[in-house]
This record gives C-alpha cells, structure tokens and sequence, in this order.
C-alpha cells in the first residue's frame, strides 16, 4: 500500500507519516526543503523520539521524499499509484498544493479508492480542500474521498544536528470522519472513527488551540520564551483555565460533553502544555496571529458564540486582548497587524480583523483588556 504525504515537516514526520508507516503503507512525502527531502531519499528512514521520561525512539522505515518544486511530474505519477494522500502543510498552504493533487488524481487510471485528508489545524479542512481541487479538475470519479480530520500532538520547534530526527509528546489524537466513506474504508493505526467529527473538531480546537494559543500571548506579554515557562506564571495559568473553562461550557451546551470527563480533558491539556521536557517556544505557538483571530478560528469563534447564548467571555476577550499586543518582526502577520494597529486603532483593528462591530459587547470587552494591557499591565489577570 502506498501513501503520499504533503508537507515533511516536524508534523508530518512526527505524528502523520508515523502513523501511516504503522499501518503497513510505504510513505513518500512531498515537500520543498532539499535538505530534508534528500535525506528521505538517500536514508530512506529517520527517527522519532518521545518527550517523556525513559521513552524509546523509533525508527520509521519504508519511506522516501519528492521535492514538488523540482520533481513535479514524479510527484504527480506518486498521486496517480496512491492509496491515500494526507496533508500537514497548514492552512493557507492547502490552495498551493491543489493544483498538483488534482493533476495526480486525473492522471490515475486505476479504479481504486483513493482516501485524501487534510490533517490540519482547521475546521473541515478535507472538504476546503477538495473545493480547491475541484477547479482544477475536469470532473471527480466517484472512488475519491475526502474525509474530514481532527489531528492532535504538540511537535515544538526541533533543534537538532539531525535534519530529520523529530521529537514528539507521546499524546496524540487523529479522528476521522465516516459519514462520507465506504464501509470498506481503510483503518489507520491509531486512528478514531466517527460518524460526526464536528464536536470532536470543535472540542479540540476550543480547548487545545485555543489554550496553547492564550498561553503563548499571555507568556508573550510577560516576557517568557516557552509554553511551559508561561503556565508557571500564576497570571497566564489563570487567564488559560479562565477561557477554558469558559469554552467548555459552550462545548457542553452544544454537544452535550459529559461535564466531568471535559473538566478531566481541560486539566490533561493544560498539564501537556506544561510538560518541561517540550521546549515549545512562544514564537512557534504564536506566529500567524491574524489567522488565530480569525472570526472562524479558535478565539474569536467560541467568545462570540458564548456572547450570544448571553455569557460573557471575560477569558476569552483577556486572551484575544493579548493577542492584539503581540509583536514579533520576523513574522509578516505580527508585523501587519501591528503596523494597522498603529495606524488606524485598536477599534478599527477589531472590526477589520476580528469581523467584529463596534457595537457589539465582545468588541468592548476586547478594547478594554486591550487598553488596560497598555496602562496596567500587572492587573489583567
């Protein structure tokens, strides 16, 4: 069986490829780092080690790399022999590949099922993916799925003499939806299956997203370096269990999560995050803070919907307040934000950014954290 991986990365290797590789599939990912690419190709194996203490690696075998920038065509006939294609690029990223997917699936000529997943940090990110194939496509056989996925596992940023051994936290979570599939659809080492993956979509980006997120802004403005610093600060560790908890009360009041089992998933979550052996630093968690204040995404979307059941999302505005504070000049969307904030104010930041109106009471209770941020920084928790 073979699988084509997008995206070669500390994800990919660590956690998707991984699995794939534990399910009996021979592995080639596709990236655009040369370095790592030809690695894959000449080693044909790497090494994934566990931060935990006494944990083992492991040594992942029967995989190889094609570089979509220089090996294009052979990256399309990969597409076209394939069993299953999975996707660990980011979001933004998913339009650029869709080009390349779509030649490799009107190039199969075999009647086969062919399974594509985008295992990304995003709400039904297999479907935004088949929309962004689709035009590329003269049609669609009917024996191509796209499976919507919740995937789940810190991988920080890797600093080792290695270029491919990646060290993972022994959690992870990969939920894949069936509603859309054939009974005989193939079944993943590891792998969850459900008929409705919303909530479990929603559970995970509500709370793990969401958490990792307000920790890396709140540590950001107290001026620690990694995750597991910044939850050691009384004032970022309460204002992330403060917006946790107040996102498991809408994940209880849409999905009907037992209250106890979901209290039990806040605290498991927040002790990952804390884990000393994951030097998750706050520039990876991070980056890209107009996509995570996204009105969809992982802030904006829960303190809104609260906001209209008529719960006031006081932790959740301090996180997205704090969000709006970050600067780091080396990332294009820091640097944006903050170059509009500058120039336009913090209220119409939020109504171009956040898809919020002036009017609205989230929009103020953001304002006032904000501005409370900039006069009082020691009593916004």
């Amino acid at each position: 069986m073979k699988a084509v991986h997008f995206g070669a990365g500390n994800i990919g290797r660590g956690f998707i490829g991984l699995q794939l590789v534990k399910s009996g599939y021979e592995v080639c990912f596709i990236d655009v780092n040369a370095q790592v690419v030809e690695a894959l190709q000449s080693r044909q194996s790497y090494t994934v080690g566990y931060a935990a203490e006494e944990a083992e690696t492991e040594t992942v075998s029967n995989v190889t790399a094609l570089n979509s920038q220089t090996e294009a065509e052979q990256v399309i006939e990969a597409i076209a022999t394939a069993d299953v294609v999975t996707t660990a690029v980011g979001p933004t990223l998913l339009a650029k590949i869709a080009p390349l997917l779509a030649k490799g699936i009107e190039k199969r000529s075999t009647t086969k099922a062919l399974y594509v997943i985008a295992c990304e940090n995003m709400i039904e990110g297999s479907s935004h993916l088949r929309q962004e194939v689709l035009p590329h496509l003269s049609t669609l056989s009917d024996n191509v799925f796209f499976p919507n996925a919740a995937v789940d596992r810190i991988v920080p940023l890797q600093h080792h003499d290695d270029p491919l051994y990646v060290e993972v936290e022994p959690f992870f979570e990969w939920v894949i939806e069936t509603r859309a599939l054939p009974e005989n659809h193939p079944q993943f080492a590891g792998v969850t299956y459900v008929s409705d993956i919303t909530p479990f979509i929603e559970r995970k980006l509500f709370t793990v997203n969401t958490g990792h997120a307000i920790a890396s802004y709140l540590g950001a403005l107290f001026g620690k370096e990694t995750i597991a610093e910044s939850l050691q600060d009384v004032r970022v560790r309460r204002g992330v269990q403060s917006a946790l908890y107040e996102t498991g009360w809408l994940l209880l009041e849409k999905y009907g999560f037992d209250p106890k089992d979901h209290s039990a998933y806040i605290q498991k979550n927040i002790k990952r995050f804390e884990n000393p052996r994951i030097h998750d630093e706050i520039v990876r968690v991070a980056r890209s803070p107009i996509r995570k204040l996204g009105p969809r995404d992982r802030l904006v979307k829960p303190a809104r919907e609260l906001m209209d059941r008529g719960i006031e999302a006081n932790g959740l505005a301090l996180g997205i307040a704090a969000a709006l504070t970050y600067s780091d000049p080396n990332d294009s969307e820091s640097s944006e934000l903050t170059t509009f904030i500058e120039k336009h104010g913090i209220r119409q930041t939020v109504t171009t950014y956040l898809g919020l109106e002036a009017e609205e009471r989230l929009s103020q209770l953001i304002v006032s954290q904000y501005e409370q941020m900039h006069s009082m920084t020691d009593s916004i928790a």
